[in-house]
């Protein structure tokens, strides 16, 4: 199975920045052992589909996706509309998502459902507070997280991306050890074993501070398929190291 590095830029773009960053991106990949995506802005979804046209090494992804289909939604996104902007991969979940925006567990899988149904592929990100991990809850809130998403989408689980985010790694400079992600990623694989059979098939990405530095290691471990990557995507340099590290 291919590893996947996929850059999720957050609220961090401008035309300008996006042609030198793309432009060099694609200047320095080569043919990576790893499948690659960038998760941008949505309302630079044409620029950077134009600035990809003609290679197909690097794809497009999204940062969220409306959990509806149409409708009077006033600033919802729909999966049919990203969709014809050729995204291949939709994050849904993300921490800062379920924290500042209140998103649910049930929410998040009916994003992730609304994905599939058109095609694109939810990375469905699951992850513990500081709090949660020092009160020993971590297997108990990624399961349950998990556990909404596989309830709802069915046999459909087999098509899906599940990134482990620890919260108290994201943006702080902190990160799990890769023994720490790794037992994570066992849980999550186990509870996937118990849904599906294709469950090795499933690819488990590790999204707390992945960078230059330690993204070997990380992706050493037997169950981490790859990473989420917030900061360090936003730095050519970093993030060819990382897609370089994902053989």
């Amino acid at each position: 199975m291919k590893k996947l590095i996929a850059g999720n830029w957050k609220m961090n773009a401008s035309l300008a920045g996006n042609e030198t960053l793309v432009n060099e991106l694609r200047a320095g990949i080569g043919a990576p052992a790893c499948d690659v995506a960038i998760c941008v802005p949505s309302p630079y979804f044409q620029q950077v589909q134009g600035l990809l046209a003609g290679q197909d090494t690097i794809v497009m992804g999204s940062q969220n996706v409306s959990s509806h289909e149409s409708g009077a939604y006033t600033g919802d996104v729909s999966a049919t509309m990203l969709k014809e902007f050729g995204i291949r991969y939709a994050i849904v979940g993300h921490s800062e998502r379920r924290l500042h925006q209140a998103e649910s567990d049930t929410h998040v899988a009916i994003k992730a459902e609304r994905a599939l149904e058109a095609g694109i592929t939810p990375i469905v990100c699951v992850g513990e507070t500081l709090r949660e991990r020092e009160e020993g809850m971590t297997e108990f809130i990624v399961k349950r997280q998990l556990a909404a998403v596989i309830h709802l989408v069915g046999h459909c689980i087999s098509e899906i991306v599940v990134a482990y985010e620890p919260v108290w790694a994201i943006g702080t400079g902190k990160t799990a050890t890769p023994e720490q992600a790794q037992e994570v990623h066992g849980v999550l694989r186990t509870q996937l074993r118990a849904a599906t059979e294709h469950a090795d098939k499933i690819r488990l990405l590790y999204g707390g501070s992945m960078n230059a530095g330690n993204a070997a290691a990380l992706l050493a471990q037997p169950d981490i398929d790859g990473g989420l990557i917030g900061g360090a995507s936003l730095k050519a340099a970093d993030f060819l190291a990382i897609i370089a590290a994902a053989q």
